[in-house]
């Protein structure tokens, strides 16, 4: 028989017929026939392998066919399921395959993972060599961050690795390792503590929910965050109801903000970054809930923009009461001081006393709290002028009020 190309049934049934013929006569190692009926094996594999793809068997069946290879029963699954009754439910179809499950029973059995896995999303969660379990699963639980996921957290922790690729992936970020966490394009502004790289991560995911779960707002226009229109921002904290206005604020100029609580071990006042249509976005943790931080904090966060974005993605994260070792840190934290207590009117130094603070912030049209938070701060004595200005009041109850936080 020539030997050509399968291209048809016509051909693979030839094929089929003379390779009976070869087999039969047994030809010896290097023969022609030998020869051929290796060149005629390979043709047909090519052939059948395109146009009569076998599928792969389910993931029970795999299971069920090497537990029959090796004389299993449903207790030696155990240790890679977790407990009888997960077994059982596995093997009934009534429980999918976590992760973790894959990689035990990969790993111990033998059955090829994609055998077990048939799914894109699936596969990429198993592919990235990431630490799920490090994540505050318990926390992030407790406080709503998978609102699709109703079992325990034990249960929660069999399926991380889905609940986290899913929770990370739907706003665009990704966590294949530590180092990966670590190696950002975000400016870290913290003391020397022990931060919690995946806490971060998590409250950076949680940030760009909520930011996404919020109205559309107009297109940003670069430059509008200027000293002069942050000057005029920060007029509004004279009223009660200021920081419920600043948000207000923000939103009519294309400015999303979030407020979402710190995570254990992250120590995070705020963070500015960029969403997905290039509107910035300021987050707020609110985690020291007075009046004269708000105000800092807020504006810091807008000195980031004013002077440091240039439309990349790129995240500030600020634990304020960490000394600066960041040129931009300092030259937010410079504008910041600049916009809510001008150089200019404090030539002769800070108010001493209560009176002068009020004078000062009627003069500059701000609230009192904001110019007895610089004192307290620069005094490093934050019992002052407790009894004289409203500085401790939660903005928390404002914003709360105004629907912008459920906490």
């Amino acid at each position: 028989m020539e030997l050509k190309i399968i291209k048809n049934e016509q051909d693979h049934a030839q094929a089929l017929a003379r390779l009976d013929v070869l087999m039969d006569i047994d030809p010896a190692e290097g023969s022609v026939e030998n020869n051929e009926l290796e060149v005629l094996a390979l043709l047909l594999e090519r052939y059948e392998e395109e146009n009569f793809p076998m599928d792969l068997p389910s993931p029970v069946d795999a299971i069920l066919f090497r537990m029959d290879q090796q004389g299993l029963k449903n207790k030696d699954l155990i240790p890679f399921i977790g407990s009888a009754p997960k077994v059982s439910e596995v093997l009934n179809g009534k429980r999918p395959l976590s992760i973790a499950m894959i990689r035990k029973l990969s790993s111990g059995l033998g059955i090829p993972a994609d055998v077990l896995i048939q799914d894109a999303n699936k596969q990429q969660q198993f592919e990235q060599d990431t630490n799920w379990d490090a994540f505050p699963l318990a926390e992030m639980r407790k406080r709503g961050y998978f609102p699709d996921f109703n079992g325990t957290i034990h249960e929660l922790k069999d399926y991380a690795a889905e609940c986290l690729g899913t929770f990370l992936g739907a706003v665009g970020l990704d966590c294949k390792a530590q180092p990966m966490l670590l190696r950002t394009s975000a400016h870290l502004r913290s003391n020397d503590k022990e931060t919690d790289p995946y806490a971060i991560r998590a409250w950076q995911a949680r940030v760009l929910h909520i930011a996404k779960r919020q109205k559309q707002l107009k297109e940003y226009v670069s430059g509008t965050v200027n000293q002069e229109w942050m000057r005029e921002l920060v007029k509004l904290s004279w009223s009660q109801q200021g920081p419920a206005l600043a948000v207000e604020y923000l939103n009519r100029f294309g400015i999303h903000v979030v407020i979402e609580p710190h995570l254990p071990k992250t120590y995070l006042d705020g963070a500015v970054c960029l969403s997905e249509s290039k509107n910035p976005i300021i987050a707020l943790t609110l985690r020291h809930d007075r009046l004269d931080n708000f105000w800092f904090t807020l504006t810091h966060e807008l000195a980031h923009v004013a002077l440091h974005f240039d439309g990349n993605e790129s995240w500030f994260l600020d634990d304020l009461d960490a000394v600066s070792h960041d040129p931009k840190e300092d030259e937010a934290d410079a504008l910041t001081q600049e916009v809510l207590i001008p150089a200019s009117a404090i030539q002769q130094g800070l108010p001493k006393d209560a009176a002068g603070v009020e004078s000062l912030a009627r003069s500059l049209n701000v609230s009192a709290c904001i110019i007895a938070g610089r004192i307290r701060r620069e005094e490093g004595d934050y019992q002052l002028f407790n009894t004289s200005f409203r500085s401790t009041k939660h903005p928390s109850k404002a914003l709360k009020a105004a629907g912008y936080i459920d906490i």
